[in-house]
């Protein structure tokens, strides 16, 4: 059986038993290896975490390409993480990068965007530039036509099983 048929063959199979997606993405990622990252984001009004999967490589600067993500913000499950240089409803102009580092800062300027089963959309991402420099979520409702923006604290560990 081909390689891209047995990867969805698997996503069907793990989709009927309910598991997280985050297994299948990995799966139809390619034969390279990945990373699993353990991550939370906590700030006023919003609870956030999960797990990422990226590349096993780093590329120069030391960051990680996001390849998937799982989890819940608020109790809403994460469905869908953004796609690499396009940006969340709400937030035009703003892409995403999908890259994450162990050390230092871990997240860059233009951070990773996910899609919630509600609806609603987030983005973390570091801001050096603001008043206050930091850590931020970026949280946008298409429906209402809200957003909003608080300073948050941003953890992920790799190496996770």
């Amino acid at each position: 059986m081909p390689s891209s048929r047995v990867c969805r063959v698997l996503r069907r199979l793990l989709r009927a038993a309910g598991l997280s997606l985050v297994f299948g993405a990995a799966l139809a990622g390619s034969a390279q290896a990945s990373r699993l990252w353990r991550w939370s984001c906590h700030g006023p009004g919003i609870t956030a975490s999960g797990t990422l999967t990226t590349r096993s490589a780093a590329n120069a600067d030391g960051f990680y390409a996001i390849i998937a993500v799982s989890g819940k913000a608020n109790g809403v499950p994460i469905v869908r993480l953004q796609q690499t240089g396009t940006s969340i409803p709400g937030n035009h102009g703003f892409p995403v990068d999908n890259l994450i580092r162990q050390e230092g800062r871990q997240l860059t300027k233009h951070g990773f965007a996910f899609s919630l089963a509600n609806g609603t959309y987030a983005s973390p991402f570091y801001a050096a530039h603001f008043s206050t420099p930091g850590y931020y979520l970026f949280l946008s409702d298409p429906a209402t036509g809200r957003t909003r923006e608080p300073l948050v604290t941003f953890v992920a560990v790799s190496g996770i099983r």
